[in-house]
């Protein structure tokens, strides 16, 4: 099974990192708004970035450390990958 770590924004470049064992499944309901809280608040609708992962520990391990970073180190990596921020599940 995998896991992946993933990033999602909104229209105006608010972020969310999250985690999920379904990629697919979990930006669908971020999409549709179907996650209560803070990304359905803020319309995170487009998958920015994400990372696979093998081992549970290691993705949670990762978003953990995404979550403490500084915003413009979150925005670096983004843009490292994906520099205009095209939602990644439209490919």
């Amino acid at each position: 099974m995998s896991y992946y770590i993933y990033i999602v924004a909104s229209f105006t470049k608010v972020i969310y990192i999250g985690v999920t064992n379904n990629l697919e499944r979990r930006v669908f309901e971020h999409k549709e708004g179907k996650v209560a809280g803070f990304t359905k608040k803020y319309r995170c609708r487009k998958l920015v970035y994400m990372e696979e992962y093998a081992d549970i520990a290691q993705a949670l391990e990762r978003e953990k450390q995404l979550k403490g970073w500084k915003r413009y180190r979150k925005v670096d990596l983004i843009e490292c990958f994906n520099p205009l921020w095209r939602d990644m599940s439209l490919s």
